[in-house]
């Protein structure tokens, strides 16, 4: 799933505070915060809801590569074009496969 580290990451990315969180959710703030201070696991249901509603805000979640795990946000349509844009400024470059 998401480790805690993550989950905290994913709201500051996010920007996005603990009540929003949980009311997308549909989990308890307590148990959110429980969790990100590494006190509580939530029980599987709900930590798959919680990431289910940071993926719908945009968090990423980049699992264990031997290298650790990690988190970003992902890019928008309008975001990638304006990567494009910049990226042809500064003279040749390669295709990206940005979704």
């Amino acid at each position: 799933m998401i480790t805690p580290g993550q989950c905290r990451a994913a709201r500051a990315l996010a920007e996005v505070e603990i009540g929003t969180l949980a009311l997308k959710a549909s989990v308890a703030a307590a148990d959110i915060v429980e969790y990100e201070k590494m006190r509580r696991q939530p029980d599987p249901d709900n930590l798959a809801a919680i990431r289910r509603a940071l993926e719908d805000l945009g968090a990423v979640f980049i699992p264990e590569d031997g290298m650790g795990v990690g988190v970003r946000l992902k890019f928008s349509r309008r975001g990638a074009r304006r990567i494009g844009t910049w990226e042809s400024e500064g003279g040749s470059v390669a295709e990206d496969d940005v979704p």
